[in-house]
């Protein structure tokens, strides 16, 4: 099985997730979500990221969401998962977002490698856009 797991500083990692329930709730099985808390070291996350997966088997992948490219907590989970033999064989994008989530939840078992990460990009790339609200000056006829 591949996994979805979304790592964070704070509780974005918790958040996410509990936001993919409402559209993906039969998947978020799936979902492993992992966050820096606040006080915490990295000793604390690593400790925390591996008690995570402990559950993940030889055969089982992931697929992992961070915040933050280059941040403690998606460094500290390619150690782990380094050490884990699991790396090779994951796909690591950065810049988390519910979107994000929700194309990387729907597509993992669909796309594999490089061609995941693009689908989950380009449907990211694709939702940051500005959302323009036109004020009307005028008051409707029916509002007098």
């Amino acid at each position: 099985m591949k996994y979805l797991v979304l790592v964070s500083h704070g509780g974005l990692a918790e958040g996410v997730q509990s936001s993919l329930r409402m559209f993906a709730g039969d998947k978020t099985d799936q979902v492993v979500a992992v966050g820096l808390k606040e006080g915490k070291s990295v000793e604390d996350f690593a400790l925390d990221f591996r008690q995570a997966l402990a559950n993940l088997g030889t055969e089982d992948t992931v697929l992992v969401l961070a915040d933050i490219v280059g941040g403690s907590p998606l460094t500290t989970a390619c150690n782990v998962l380094s050490e884990l033999g699991k790396l090779n064989t994951a796909v690591v994008l950065g810049g988390l977002n519910l979107t994000m989530a929700l194309t990387g939840l729907v597509m993992k078992d669909m796309l594999e490698g490089k061609e995941l990460a693009q689908a989950i990009l380009s449907e990211a790339s694709v939702a940051l856009q500005e959302f323009d609200v036109v004020a009307s000056d005028e008051e409707d006829e029916d509002d007098i």
